[in-house]
């Protein structure tokens, strides 16, 4: 957990106003179709910040932040792999391609995204999708 959740002020700083506003707005399309509980925590070594959602135990997704940069991670584990597999000519090259090039390990494929826009939203809510069904209607 973190000491100090970052205001906007300091996250427009830290990943710069575009990015920002691509933040909120996949905030926004994520708030709009899930009610989960969630919470910022240290980056790690990699990253600032982790904007983390889950529930019941269980995380969706994660977003994060460090200089110039936003990151979205989706962890699939090996049935949700075989769902994303079966589907995957429905999803962007960009995403393929990802999907493709990362590493699996015993726990899934945790894929990471560094969206410059909103392009791939459509693609990531399928993705979250696979791990969980929207419980906001």
């Amino acid at each position: 957990m973190l000491e100090t959740i970052p205001n906007a002020e300091e996250m427009t700083i830290l990943v710069g106003e575009p990015l920002y506003d691509i933040w909120n707005q996949l905030i926004a399309v994520i708030d709009s179709r899930y009610d989960m509980d969630c919470s910022w925590n240290k980056g790690g070594k990699a990253w600032k910040y982790e904007y983390k959602y889950r529930r019941g135990g269980k995380t969706l997704c994660a977003l994060y932040a460090r200089e110039n940069c936003i990151g979205f991670m989706v962890i699939l584990g090996k049935d949700e792999r075989l769902k994303f597999e079966t589907d995957r000519e429905n999803y962007s090259k960009e995403v393929q391609r990802i999907y493709d090039e990362t590493k699996t390990y015993h726990d899934g494929k945790w894929l990471m995204f560094e969206p410059m826009d909103t392009t791939l939203f459509d693609d990531f809510m399928r993705l979250l999708g696979i791990k969980r069904k929207p419980n906001r209607k």
